[in-house]
């Protein structure tokens, strides 16, 4: 019986990404094995996207009405990182909905021409006090669309 293996993940060039964002490493970032350890790659996956959206001025984490949950995430690793280095991330938006998007993230080592990592996560926006889907806000849905 012939075995279905699903495409392997390859790393992606940085064409494929419309916004970048710089990344310092930290010392405690690396792991006993002398690399970035994966949690931290969801923690930059966070941090390229919210802190991009709150720039842009369609984020507000503080008095702000809708708030992005995460309902799923996913990475792949193709070449390690590790402290002193910078880190690159590359944001798009592959998939927008009336209330979730699907951001994906590459990570790229400074001045490197693919990825290291690359992933995705999906927010629903929720309002803050419910806890309910809500659509996105227009002025969020405006910028994301730069994304797409």
């Amino acid at each position: 019986m012939t075995e279905i293996k699903p495409d392997k993940p390859q790393a992606a060039p940085r064409s494929a990404y419309k916004v970048f964002r710089t990344i310092t490493t930290r010392w405690m970032d690396n792991d006993a094995y002398g690399h970035v350890n994966n949690v931290v790659y969801y923690s930059w996956f966070d941090t390229a996207v919210n802190a991009y959206l709150i720039e842009q001025g369609v984020l507000d984490i503080h008095q702000g009405d809708t708030i992005g949950l995460v309902i799923e995430t996913q990475c792949n690793y193709f070449s390690s990182l590790a402290f002193p280095q910078t880190v690159e991330a590359g944001i798009r938006v592959a998939r927008l909905g009336t209330s979730s998007v699907r951001y994906e993230v590459g990570l790229f080592a400074q001045g490197e021409l693919l990825t290291a990592a690359r992933g995705h996560f999906v927010h629903v926006y929720v309002d803050k006090q419910t806890r309910r889907p809500v659509p996105l806000p227009l002025n969020l849905k405006t910028v994301l669309e730069t994304l797409v």
